[in-house]
């Protein structure tokens, strides 16, 4: 997620929380237990541009695409899936290549290979537009699509995105919580991963793509074209600052600036009420 990943793997060895540290801090500092993804899914794989990309769908409706940050996989969407469907959506869930059930390929990750991951399952799904919730990572793969492929975007929810490689707060890296988002992501991956000793691979990958990109110009950001987008983020956010978050909503035409209360960048899981209310209220609007 973000620039994280290199912070993720070292603190996990040197920073073990205890139940007494999470049960008395504050919301933004605690990572609630993981829920399930208790929904069946359609699954299937699409072959593309030397990997094998994982998707699920589940639900009727108006199709929306979700998105997680790195390191994760769709096993992070379990607090907003039922969400989603209760609210008459259709939910795409797709593993970024190299997370989760999809390989990793020869090439080296980028923004933009992930993003043409995402236009080939929708094609494969037949789908010609739908709206995108992207989750750091995510995020900006979702902001991408709008960029390179408007025609195939109704609308992007965007929490956690920087476009711009000099937006990471400094010094955030020493946030107790990334001792538990480590331990939890290494589990997952390794129990659903076709390759589940690869952990430090992903990892590796992602730290040379992050330490060059995103970066995309005022004059790029200023260029897109769909006319709904949401730039949100939590007002405890760790990571990124606030000023590039501010940024984003004032560049992008018509971006609406949401930010959420008492949560930090992992407020899908801190507080899924709160932040499924307005991913919703964005998407029904």
């Amino acid at each position: 997620m973000l620039s994280i990943t290199s912070a993720l793997l070292g603190i996990a060895l040197i920073w073990p929380p205890t139940a007494s540290n999470v049960s008395s801090a504050p919301a933004w500092e605690t990572l609630p237990a993981e829920q399930p993804l208790s929904v069946a899914m359609e699954a299937g794989y699409v072959d593309h541009d030397g990997v094998r990309i994982w998707y699920g769908t589940a639900g009727k409706g108006d199709p929306v695409v979700l998105l997680h940050g790195g390191m994760e996989s769709s096993l992070s969407w379990g607090n907003q899936v039922p969400a989603l469907i209760k609210t008459h959506h259709r939910v795409i869930l797709i593993d970024s290549r190299g997370h989760g059930r999809s390989t990793l390929g020869p090439y080296p990750l980028s923004y933009e290979k992930m993003q043409s991951d995402v236009v080939a399952v929708m094609d494969t799904l037949h789908l010609k537009k739908a709206a995108f919730v992207g989750w750091s990572d995510g995020a900006i793969i979702s902001l991408i699509m709008a960029m390179k492929n408007p025609e195939r975007v109704n609308r992007v929810y965007a929490f956690g995105a920087n476009m711009n490689t000099d937006a990471v707060v400094s010094g955030a890296f020493t946030s107790p919580i990334l001792s538990e988002v480590a331990t939890r992501l290494a589990k997952d991956y390794a129990r659903i991963s076709p390759t589940p000793d690869e952990f430090g691979s992903l990892h590796k990958a992602l730290e040379t793509m992050q330490k060059k990109e995103p970066n995309y110009t005022t004059k790029e950001l200023a260029a897109i074209k769909v006319s709904k987008i949401a730039i949100a983020d939590g007002d405890h956010e760790e990571f990124i600052t606030r000023a590039h978050t501010a940024y984003l909503a004032a560049t992008i035409p018509g971006a609406k600036l949401i930010i959420l209360p008492n949560v930090s960048h992992f407020a899908p899981w801190q507080d899924s009420t709160t932040f499924n209310n307005s991913v919703i209220r964005f998407l029904d609007n």
